[in-house]
């Protein structure tokens, strides 16, 4: 009995070492690298993942990995879940420096302007680039300005006096070609709304035919501070293209009763409706006047954009209509004259033809 058993102990351990000496079969190649690649992202050391600080136009923020934008949506990586966000909501993308980064660039359209959350600051040189085209020159028979398009079919933000009292108006857009600049005008271009208290005026190009034009974001003129770097883009006295650049010399400067940023940028006649800029190539203000006289070097101001926005939105109330005078024609005044002449006029008046009511007691026989 017991040999009978040692011997089955002896098959049993035989067949185990015949088995185990045995070749292994081989997994598919593609199989064997996808678990080396998920050992490998298991056992390795998880590395510092750049976030980005998401602000929302409700005032709360959302701190995460920005994994795609779409193009009504972002969406981000939490740590913990993957959040979706409608780019309607918002405001501003910062990353870990508090700076706008080039990868988290963030364009929404609001109304008939666009908002880029994560433009990256450059040089004036650099952003002449990504900015010049958008920028126009806008004509009037009796005058000259400037103008920026902030939307694709043909919307133009120019100055109230530069188009004031005139309906037939043209603008001229500047295409860097492949080894040439194109200048492109066109001649049908209505006026929609116009502010006078504001000095702010939006028209429209109405013979594209097709065409998409080059536009600029609008930026904020609350996060603007003393000493930013600015630049201007426009034509003054017609020198179109010209470039100046200076800085913020306050923020909210009072003229007149109306709010102005305050700039060492060079502003003069025909920069009227163009754009400012900061280092990001958005725009945070219109170019609206200068302060001349003997020893005054330096003050320029413009329109703040928020304050452009707020005309944008509210558009509907200020729509041109040629039949108002209010609505930016010229009308002369009418003839005035002195109290001589208006005795005299009332002298030279002759009674009109009149029926006389008979006496209450009725008519004599």
């Amino acid at each position: 009995m017991v040999g009978e058993v040692k011997m089955l102990l002896r098959r049993r351990c035989s067949s185990a070492l015949s088995r185990a000496a045995r070749p292994a079969r081989l997994l598919p190649v593609a199989v064997v690298a996808v678990m080396v690649i998920v050992i490998g992202l298991l056992v390795a050391p998880a590395g510092p993942v750049a976030a980005e600080t998401i602000e929302l136009t409700n005032g709360a923020m959302v701190r995460g990995k920005i994994l795609v934008q779409k193009t009504d949506r972002i969406v981000v990586d939490l740590g913990f879940q993957v959040m979706e966000i409608p780019l309607d909501e918002v405001e501003r993308v910062t990353d870990e420096t508090g700076e706008t980064g080039e990868g988290s660039s963030l364009v929404r359209s609001v109304d008939i302007y666009q908002i880029d959350s994560g433009r990256e600051a450059l040089s004036v040189k650099e952003n002449m680039a990504r900015c010049a085209e958008a920028v126009v020159q806008v004509r009037t028979p009796i005058a000259l300005g400037s103008g920026f398009v902030i939307h694709s079919s043909g919307y133009v933000i120019t100055n109230q006096h530069v188009v004031s009292g005139e309906h037939k108006l043209s603008i001229t857009v500047f295409r860097q070609a492949e080894n040439e600049l194109e200048k492109v005008q066109f001649q049908k271009v209505r006026i929609v709304a116009m502010n006078p208290s504001l000095d702010l005026a939006l028209l429209k190009i109405e013979d594209l035919d097709g065409q998409e034009l080059r536009t600029v974001p609008l930026g904020d003129s609350a996060m603007l501070r003393q000493g930013q770097a600015v630049f201007a883009v426009g034509s003054p006295l017609g020198l179109d293209r010209s470039v100046s650049q200076g800085i913020v010399s306050l923020t909210n400067r009072v003229l007149s009763g109306s709010i102005y940023v305050q700039t060492t940028t060079e502003i003069n006649p025909g920069n009227s409706g163009g754009p400012l800029f900061n280092l990001r190539g958005e725009v945070i203000g219109v170019n609206d006047l200068k302060l001349v006289g003997v020893g005054l070097e330096g003050l320029n101001f413009a329109i703040p954009v928020n304050g452009l926005k707020e005309f944008l939105a509210n558009r509907s109330a200020f729509a041109f209509d040629p039949r108002n005078p209010n609505a930016g024609f010229r009308y002369n005044d009418p003839p005035r004259i002195d109290d001589s002449q208006r005795e005299s006029q009332r002298d030279n008046e002759t009674p009109s033809d009149a029926t006389v009511a008979p006496p209450a007691g009725g008519v004599d026989s």
